[in-house]
């Protein structure tokens, strides 16, 4: 037979769990919906922080590109040329040396002279390498058409 104890105590014990499960459930609900928002809340954070970086380092490089063409190799803020970052940024912008030239408004070959160490640019010359620093492949190639598309408007009119 059975003892009467045992049986109240497991009888009792498992009305308590399941009015502790009642009573726990709601709290756990809570916390799982919390722990979900917070979660969409740091991807969230996650991704204006990186569009936040994005714009900050744009704004940056447009603002460099402004005041470089602003200086216009003004005598008090020297730009730094190095041969060999001309001929990274023109690989860089997919351009050949006479398209380069076109842009900056010089010829092909002296280009190549300053890619080479053997000649420098001048001010005005490094004013506009450096303002070209700023500029992608797309916004290059737009200014190379719109410089073409001049030159050949010029040669009509003649």
């Amino acid at each position: 037979m059975p003892n009467i104890a045992g049986i109240l105590r497991e009888e009792i014990g498992r009305l308590s769990r399941r009015e502790i499960r009642k009573a726990t459930e709601p709290t756990k609900k809570a916390t799982n919906q919390h722990r979900h928002a917070i979660a969409a809340l740091k991807s969230h954070v996650t991704k204006l922080e990186r569009q936040m970086y994005a714009l900050t380092r744009t704004m940056t490089r447009y603002q460099q590109g402004s005041e470089a063409a602003a200086d216009n190799g003004s005598p008090s803020k020297k730009i730094r040329f190095v041969a060999k970052g001309l001929r990274s940024q023109r690989s860089r912008l997919g351009l050949s040396a006479g398209d380069f030239g076109k842009l900056i408004g010089v010829t092909a070959n002296s280009v190549y002279a300053w890619e080479s160490g053997t000649t420098t640019p001048r001010e005005q010359q490094v004013a506009k390498i450096a303002a070209l620093r700023t500029v992608g492949k797309r916004e290059a190639t737009k200014r190379l058409q719109a410089a073409t598309t001049l030159k050949t408007k010029r040669q009509h009119k003649r």
